[in-house]
């Protein structure tokens, strides 16, 4: 819907915030996003001409954006080597012994993995990984019983 309305970076970066904020209602914290991706949108337009940096450093200082979105740009629009470490990754990365036991800081993953991952394979591999915690290893249900990698967890070392 959102698309539908703003088709183009300039149509979001010139929109009526009111209404880009009644689009994102559903997604939470509306009112701060409206503005983050207005912000975006005006930046993009104004400063890139409407092309998305290729660069970590300038995309965190989009507003709204972090590390793992700047990732996950990188990796889905440029293809280039981006581990995101969101919470089912960093979750998942070290009950299969990826990283440090009991590693929960997105940083420390996204360094640990991106020794073990191939650079080409990186932004794939993270998909994956949320994934299979969607499917078999939530946070607070996992399906261990069914788990193809239960062999590999922690809780059953």
């Amino acid at each position: 819907m959102l698309f539908e309305e703003f088709p183009t970076p300039r149509a979001l970066a010139d929109g009526d915030i009111a209404r880009i904020e009644e689009i994102v209602r559903p997604c939470g914290l509306h009112r701060t996003k409206a503005a983050d991706i207005k912000a975006e949108c005006a930046i993009l337009c104004d400063t890139y001409g409407g092309i998305l940096p290729r660069d970590m450093d300038l995309l965190l200082a989009f507003p709204g954006i972090g590390r793992k979105i700047a990732n996950l740009l990188l990796g889905d629009v440029y293809g280039l080597p981006a581990i995101v470490a969101d919470t089912h990754c960093i979750r998942i990365a070290a009950r299969l012994g990826l990283t440090s036991p009991g590693e929960k800081d997105p940083v420390r993953t996204e360094r640990q993995l991106a020794s073990l991952v191939e650079p080409e394979k990186s932004a794939d591999f993270c998909h994956r990984m949320v994934m299979f915690g969607r499917e078999f290893c939530s946070a607070r249900a996992p399906r261990c019983a069914d788990c193809p990698l239960e062999s590999l967890c922690e809780k059953n070392l």
